[in-house]
């Protein structure tokens, strides 16, 4: 990917709207068309543009509408804008998106309080943008590279973990590809880890829309297809660990796992990472995204535990800003950024360590 300073590459040249499936040129799932559709069965409603940078063919950006009250909705761009002509690391970003809200403004609803920006970029963000109260994707993430054979990315792993993935199948632990008939199994444990951890989930019904809209979306000619998996890990014909992954071109992306508080010993977990891993290289994947870790290796964070596990798949650790806000409706805007530190702080008392 080329990149120019922000100077260069602001303000976008055109902003128009654009079909849907025009997303789906985008290299990650989080902009895609595919994305936008799901999205807009559960109350949201997405705005597919094109964008044009100075000297640049025209990239898809899909922003996401969603209503808060009579009267009041927010705009939200997960992990965009992408493309060339976008900030290299350690710029600031902060005027190229105030430019490209600015250009975005007229095309979405009156009602819109703000945009809230979570780029996919490692750069700095800043004025004239305010940090949201809680990122609404995680910041921070590790991606495995899935260039190298199987050998390889064992080598990279830290040694325990390589272990535990042999421990796995020694001790009997079966992982299999199974089917969205099967999601009720999956939700069943990720049940039991929500509780286990207190953490939010959604309903089955979410689950469920997910894989039909990844098997029922059209897509465009030529441009990747979102391949839902879920993949269960048994033991003595009983379920004890489940994860939902997504493939979709170049990424593999973990989205959901899943656990038992039973027969734990059997680190079933790392044997499912493992198949998901591979497979996902078989199918073309050149990544593969492990989707959310804590900041940092701090132990009291209440969820060190996942950075451990994350982690020791000796992937690279990648940071990035977080959910920014442009204020549209600067009243509105804050009453709704109020709100949401109330939220974040009652939420935060309820986790537990991990």
């Amino acid at each position: 990917m080329t990149t120019k300073t922000t100077e260069d590459a602001f303000p976008p040249e055109t902003v128009e709207p654009a079909g849907l499936d025009f997303c789906d040129e985008a290299g990650n799932f989080l902009q895609s068309g595919f994305w936008g559709a799901f999205k807009a069965r559960f109350g949201w409603v997405p705005y597919p543009f094109k964008v044009r940078w100075k000297g640049e063919a025209a990239g898809p950006l899909l922003v996401l509408v969603r209503s808060l009250g009579p009267g009041i909705s927010f705009a939200y761009v997960p992990w965009g804008p992408q493309g060339p002509g976008l900030p290299a690391p350690g710029e600031s970003a902060g005027g190229l998106l105030s430019s490209l809200a600015a250009a975005l403004r007229p095309f979405l609803p009156r009602s819109a309080a703000f945009i809230r920006f979570d780029p996919p970029w490692s750069s700095a963000i800043g004025p004239p943008l305010i940090k949201a109260p809680s990122d609404i994707q995680a910041p921070d993430t590790v991606l495995i590279d899935l260039s190298s054979a199987a050998e390889g990315i064992l080598a990279r792993m830290n040694p325990k973990w390589r272990y535990n993935i042999r421990l796995a199948l020694r001790k009997g632990v079966a992982v299999r590809r199974a089917g969205e008939e099967e999601l009720p199994a999956f939700y069943s444990l990720f049940q039991e880890t929500a509780k286990r951890d207190g953490i939010a989930i959604h309903s089955l019904d979410y689950y469920r829309t997910l894989f039909a809209q990844g098997r029922d979306y059209p897509g465009g000619a030529g441009r990747p297809r979102p391949e839902l998996r879920l993949y269960l890990a048994e033991h003595g014909g009983e379920a004890v660990a489940a994860i939902i992954t997504l493939f979709r071109g170049a990424e593999g992306v973990y989205l959901y796992g899943a656990s038992s508080d039973r027969k734990r010993n059997l680190m079933a977990s790392y044997a499912l990472q493992w198949q998901a891993m591979t497979d996902a290289g078989a199918s073309g994947c050149r990544t593969y995204d492990l989707f959310g870790i804590p900041p940092s290796a701090d132990p009291n964070h209440p969820m060190a535990g996942l950075y451990r596990f994350k982690t020791g798949f000796g992937g690279r650790i990648v940071h990035r800003p977080g959910s920014w806000d442009y204020p549209c409706r600067p009243l509105g805007a804050y009453l709704f950024r109020t709100a949401e530190k109330i939220r974040k702080l009652l939420r935060d008392r309820k986790k537990r360590p991990h």
